[in-house]
């Protein structure tokens, strides 16, 4: 019988300036031992989500100074990291990227560590990473993030539209893979009800490939030979009339983001620590240009070195906070339900985390203990 991993968890509640958020944060770093595989004069990427600009959902950059700073101690030299994004927005290269990285607050002077696009300015710094699994033999990662020593993946915990939910794994999977790698994951065939459309073109104005047009009728229309499958026009539809066929394209869609997860770590066995952060817990990602009011109420900051505990952890937490009414959920939900199933019951984000488990990433047998 194996060990259960070990998530540590801070609760909000604070009582003096020894627990407030910043001294939690510094605490989970210590108490996870995230120093000890961190070398001396080591480049440690710090990989975090920025938000999209006109989001405000996204991890705290003070919060963030914490890590960078307990890193500096460790011997590591840190630094910033995502990719850019695959849809249209404020970070689909990466002179916008630093752009919003600015205006978001991620500056040096605030966190403490310069923010390196790890895919450089159009996508074009990767590598090829070898994984030997179901649907590939090999990933296209990030240059920058495969040639860090070791890694602290800083995770905004929410519900995510194609996931399901978005944690430590979807951070490494979308967030450490290239346009190219992202375009191999998503590989989702869109369409649309031609019957519900209310002709607003929201979802033309926001395709990054022009994939979309108007019918005729004034009815939106996907070219499926233009079609990159990212989903960006499943966020805007106001009556949700855009859709996949989620009975058969769902599950492989997230063992496909797994083994990206996979190949974003796998030159960093045992050198990588998972923060995340439950608060603000939105029904969708921090990738759209807005942020919904969040489904549960604050519940406080995770640590671990296993990315399939971190994420089974905050999901069970979720799960046994109650729902809140003012949100997407519309009424108050009782503790014990799924929440992210009552918002997107299209999708079973766990399945991810099985095939995580299944593929060695992790394990969801684990240890919460208290900070």
């Amino acid at each position: 019988m194996t060990d259960k991993s070990k998530v540590y968890i801070s609760y909000l509640r604070s009582k003096g300036p020894r627990t407030n958020k910043s001294a939690k944060i510094r605490g989970l770093f210590d108490i996870a031992g995230f120093a000890d595989f961190i070398g001396a004069n080591e480049p440690t990427a710090v990989k975090l989500h920025v938000g999209e600009e006109g989001n405000d959902a996204y991890v705290s950059p003070l919060l963030v100074r914490q890590l960078v700073d307990r890193v500096k101690q460790a011997g590591g030299r840190p630094y910033l990291t995502d990719t850019n994004t695959l849809y249209s927005g404020s970070r689909h290269d990466a002179v916008s990227h630093l752009e919003t990285v600015l205006a978001h607050g991620f500056g040096m002077e605030v966190t403490g560590a310069p923010f390196i696009v790890a895919d450089g300015l159009h996508g074009g710094n990767t590598v090829d990473v070898e994984v030997n699994l179901r649907h590939f033999d090999k990933v296209h990662i990030a240059g920058d993030i495969v040639g860090a020593g070791s890694m602290i993946v800083v995770s905004h915990f929410k519900g995510h539209e194609l996931a399901g939910f978005g944690g430590a794994l979807k951070n490494l999977a979308m967030g450490c893979a290239p346009a190219v790698g992202k375009k191999e994951q998503h590989e989702l065939c869109f369409r649309v009800k031609k019957e519900g459309c209310v002709s607003c073109g929201a979802c033309v104005r926001v395709c990054p490939q022009h994939a979309i047009s108007m019918d005729p009728e004034n009815k939106a229309e996907i070219n499926p030979e233009m079609c990159i499958g990212c989903g960006e026009c499943l966020t805007v539809c106001p009556k949700k009339t855009i859709y996949i066929d989620w009975e058969t394209e769902i599950d492989p869609f997230l063992e496909r983001m797994v083994e990206y997860a996979y190949g974003a770590v796998a030159n960093k066995k045992k050198k990588v620590g998972y923060v995340t952060m439950l608060v603000n817990v939105t029904p969708i990602c921090d990738c759209v240009p807005w942020s919904d009011a969040p489904i549960v109420a604050d519940i406080g900051f995770l640590a671990s070195t296993d990315p399939v505990a971190i994420d089974q952890a905050a999901y069970d937490l979720v799960t046994a906070a109650e729902g809140l009414a003012n949100s997407v959920l519309g009424k108050a939900v009782p503790a014990g339900v799924d929440k992210f199933m009552s918002v997107h019951d299209y999708v079973d984000g766990k399945k991810a985390l099985a095939y995580a488990e299944k593929i060695g990433m992790g394990s969801r047998d684990y240890e919460l203990i208290e900070l």
